[in-house]
Formats: C-alpha cells, structure tokens, sequence
C-alpha cells in the first residue's frame, strides 16, 4: 500500500459530539478528498434534517442504515476505502464487529477507531482504568485478529472545550464557571495536561489521512497545547480582567470520591478527571510533527478560553 491516499471516507456517528467537527473538517479539507460519505440511522436524519442538508450542499453523500445490522454496514462499507469511527463511549464495543466486516470488505484498506481522547495505553496503570476497558478490548481485537486492514488511533486527549466546564454535581473534580468566575482545580493546579480542542480534533484527522504511510499501525498522540490547571486560570482572569475565586481539592479526595461513585455503580468519568491530574496526557514528544502540524496550525491556550467564554462547543455551528 505504498501508494495508498485515502479517496472515499465513511464516517460513523459523524453527527456526534466529536464526529460533527470530524465530518466538518472532512468536508472542508483542502485539497479536497474524492467523497466523504456519512453511515447514519434514519432517526438522525429525521432529527438533524437542517445539519445533513447543509453538509450535503458542501458534497457530503449519506447512507441511511442501522450499524447494529452486519448487512447494513457491509453495504455501506462496498466501494469505501477508509472508516473513521466516532462512536460514543457507550457503544465502542460495537466497533469489534465492525473492524471485522472492514476487515471481510473487498475495499476498506484503513480504519480509525474511535480513540478520539485519552491515551489507553499509557502506563502499567492503564489496563485498570474502568473508562479504558471497552477501547482496550478494541485494541486487544485488532492485534489478535485483524491482518490485512491498516488501522490508526488518534489519540488526542481531553477536549479542552468540555475539560473547562465543571460537571454538575461533583464541580470540585475541576473546571471554571465564567458566569460566577470560580475556578476548581485539583491539587495545585501545576500539573500540565496535553488537550486538544475540537476543531483541532478534526484537523489532527484530516493530517492523519494526509499522511497514511506514516500513520499506518500507529496510536498518534496529538495535542493541541500542554498547559497547567494554573495557566488555564490565570488567562481566565486576563481575559475577564479580575480575579476568580479559586476551590482546591486534593487528588486524595478526588480518588477517594471516584471510589465511592464507582461502588455505587455510577458512571465513572471522574476516573478520567483523576487521570488527566495524575499527568496521563504527558508525553517525551507528541506525533504533532509527524503529521506537519506546527503550533501556528493549531488553537491556542487563549483562543480556547476565548471561546469558552463565548459559550463554549454547545454554540458552534457546523
């Protein structure tokens, strides 16, 4: 595959929370790619008309099937050369099956999984992690049962445009709330976190597919910025010209809340909260580089917290 350059693109959950600024990119790459195609359920194009009209005025094509259904998906994988998946935490599992009908096709040569987020893989304490536990056995898969298809994870760490929201209801895991001005950090707020923001998120992918024969086989760590808690505050406080109240929890106490909602049986994203704070986005050197991608390419620290300022990813349009 030497001479391999994607040409026909199939995105799955390409109207998700990270798919839309996936399938956007994709639409809008320049050069152009030969055709971006959407896999979506009838539901959605019911619920979305507006979005997908628009989308299909910018060349996007649409296939309406249920990816649940093996005969759905083979079909809309027949003439496609590459899948990027943008799946949601709650149905990766289901990308086991879909890697082996990729795998089965007559066409696909490359899949993204949905690994847009924190890395699984970065340390003796990862196989642990209850929000790693579905992207692992994803990976476990491909290594153990995929031989012919070329698979890529983007691994792109937190999105800071969600990271600086608190969560209601256990706001002291951090975040900032602009209306009150109050920050909450863990510790001390000096441990660096790697984020991407959204929009970046989709061009680390559009750079991926730009550059296969370097990405083929590959987990890429990308990164928008790598930035302390401190220095997410302190250009908070520029930008609104004050000072912000400031709540410090310790990590103790954050593993010791993550326990109890674990034991409770609730959902567990304090897990990637406490992750991020123990410096599990941190590497030697990111794959930036690899995919020529400079920091005059990508958002800055100011730039994301400018726009969260002005509402945040729940105002974006696409």
């Amino acid at each position: 595959m030497a001479s391999f350059a994607p040409s026909k693109i199939l995105v799955i959950g390409g109207t998700g929370i990270i798919g839309k600024y996936i399938t956007a990119s994709l639409l809008r790459a320049k050069p152009a790619f030969d055709q971006v195609i959407l896999f979506t359920s009838a539901n959605t194009v019911a619920t979305k008309g507006e979005l997908l009209e628009k989308w299909k005025s910018e060349g996007l094509s649409i296939i309406v099937g249920n990816f649940e259904s093996d005969s759905d998906v083979a079909a809309a994988f027949a003439g496609v050369d590459t899948v990027i998946s943008a799946l949601g935490r709650s149905v990766l599992h289901h990308q086991i099956r879909l890697l082996q009908l990729a795998e089965d096709s007559g066409t696909v040569q490359w899949f993204l999984p949905s690994e847009f987020g924190t890395d699984i893989e970065h340390n003796d304490k990862s196989p642990n992690e209850p929000p790693h536990q579905n992207k692992l056995k994803v990976r476990k898969y491909v290594r153990e049962h995929i031989k012919r298809l070329k698979v890529t994870y983007v691994v792109t760490g937190p999105y800071f445009d969600m990271w600086v929201n608190t969560q209601p209801g256990v706001e002291i895991t951090g975040g900032f709330v602009p209306d009150k001005k109050e920050a909450y950090l863990i510790d001390d707020g000096n441990t660096k976190v790697g984020f991407c923001t959204m929009w970046d998120v989709g061009k680390f992918v559009v750079a991926t597919l730009r550059n296969p024969q370097e990405s083929f086989g590959k987990a890429l760590k990308v990164q928008s910025f790598v930035v302390t808690p401190n220095e997410v505050l302190a250009e908070y406080e520029k930008q609104t010209g004050s000072e912000w109240k400031v709540t410090r929890t310790s990590l103790t106490d954050i593993r010791n809340l993550e326990a109890k909602l674990l034991a409770e049986g609730k959902p567990a994203s304090i897990s990637l909260r406490r992750i991020w704070a123990e410096g599990g986005t941190l590497y030697a050197k990111n794959d930036n580089e690899l995919l020529g991608l400079g920091p005059e390419d990508l958002d800055s620290l100011e730039v994301g917290v400018k726009k969260a300022l002005a509402g945040g990813w729940k105002k974006d349009t696409f």
